[in-house]
């Protein structure tokens, strides 16, 4: 049985702490499909093709993920495309008890799908998309924290949004 995998989640953006558990799940995994969810709720600052568009350049290099976005639930996204665990990033004992609630009713919607926690690597800890839109929005340096491919479209992004009156 092939062990297939997604990785759901916003990704605005997509960071080097993303791309560090993708690169990980993707040698544990045969398949890993990163989903990224539409979430019009959170308000992205990227559009869902723009967001798909980047986790692609950055991560063209791994053959066993794909990237492919979705709305609805992400156990109804897992079910349909044959997903059987569902990889869930823990940074910090913070995001324990949603993840934890999340993986509960994801057991409860479907008993097939597991759940996996996995923690990114130290240096990548601190960094989220959050904390990485706010920095680029306020003219911070963001390379440190992101694919150069995705700096660019953040700096172009907030140079866009000074043009507007």
């Amino acid at each position: 049985m092939a062990r297939n995998a997604v990785y759901p989640g916003t990704f605005d953006p997509i960071t080097n702490g993303h791309h560090d558990l993708v690169r990980r799940a993707a040698g544990i995994f045969d398949r890993v499909v990163i989903a990224i969810a539409a979430n019009p709720s959170k308000a992205p600052r990227f559009s869902l093709e723009k967001r798909v568009d980047l986790a692609r350049s950055v991560l063209v290099d791994l053959p066993n993920v794909e990237v492919r976005g979705y709305s609805g639930l992400t156990v109804d996204f897992a079910r349909e495309n044959g997903l059987n665990v569902i990889i869930r990033g823990l940074r910090a004992v913070s995001d324990f008890e949603f993840e934890f609630q999340l993986a509960n009713m994801t057991r409860h919607l479907d008993q097939t799908i597991e759940t996996v926690f996995m923690t990114p690597q130290d240096q990548f800890t601190f960094i989220s998309s959050t904390l990485v839109r706010e920095i680029a929005a306020l003219g911070g340096k963001v390379s440190e924290f992101v694919h150069p491919v995705v700096a660019d479209a953040l700096r172009q992004h907030c140079e866009a949004q000074l043009v507007k009156p």
